[in-house]
């Protein structure tokens, strides 16, 4: 299960979106929630091609907001047509009764592991896999329990969803995320999501072997 920032409630309800899609042209069209929480929702039945990172409107009823794409499900896969969205003010559109907001379980053990894991240096091979696109391979500049630092001149969008993998020695890791941040001519801040348990403790196992100097680096993945 994928690391979640609050809980969410399975709930289909009649939306519309509308802004630019992928290919510049303006859209509006009428979709479905999969599940909604306070602050985002997945969405299905989105036949336009969406970036992720880009901003979208998004009416309710009466309520309207803007919302960020985190995410586009990949074509041929079971979240084609699926998209996940964040509202980018502080404004809840919805008027269905809703969990509390905060982490679930798996969600406070990532979240838990990016605040107290220093980021340590490391230089290993990693392969980035965007929904869509070809694979993109470079190296790591550091490492954590909760992320990585992937060094590349032409970063990847804010909010893109990512299949990594990773080479830690003799073994290969891999791990679901989305780019938390870019900066251009150095690289991606990326942050963990998902990750098997036997991948999660080759992870930290390989952290143990580096040598221990937190980095200060020029952008923050946890």
């Amino acid at each position: 299960m994928a690391a979640r920032r609050e809980h969410r409630k399975n709930v289909e309800l009649s939306v519309r979106i509308f802004g630019t899609d992928a290919n510049g042209r303006i859209f509006s069209e009428c979709v479905s929630t999969v599940n909604v929480s306070v602050q985002g929702a997945m969405l299905g039945g989105v036949n336009r091609p969406i970036k992720p990172g880009e901003i979208i409107g998004l009416t309710y009823g009466k309520n309207k907001a803007r919302f960020r794409v985190q995410w586009v499900g990949e074509p041929g896969t079971p979240q084609a047509g699926k998209i996940g969205v964040q509202n980018v003010a502080s404004n809840c559109v919805w008027d269905v009764p809703l969990p509390k907001e905060g982490l679930d379980e798996q969600g406070r053990a990532f979240s838990s592991a990016a605040r107290y894991n220093p980021r340590l240096k490391c230089s290993t091979s990693v392969e980035l896999r965007p929904p869509g696109d070809v694979p993109v391979w470079s190296k790591v500049g550091d490492i954590s329990e909760g992320g990585c630092f992937v060094e590349m001149m032409i970063p990847l969008q804010p909010g893109t969803r990512l299949k990594i993998s990773l080479w830690l020695k003799d073994n290969k890791v891999l791990a679901e995320g989305v780019v938390a941040n870019s900066r251009p001519g150095f690289g991606v801040g990326i942050r963990f999501t998902e990750m098997t348990k036997q991948d999660s403790e080759c992870l930290k196992d390989f952290l143990k072997s580096l040598v221990r100097i937190p980095v200060k680096s020029l952008s923050a993945h946890s």
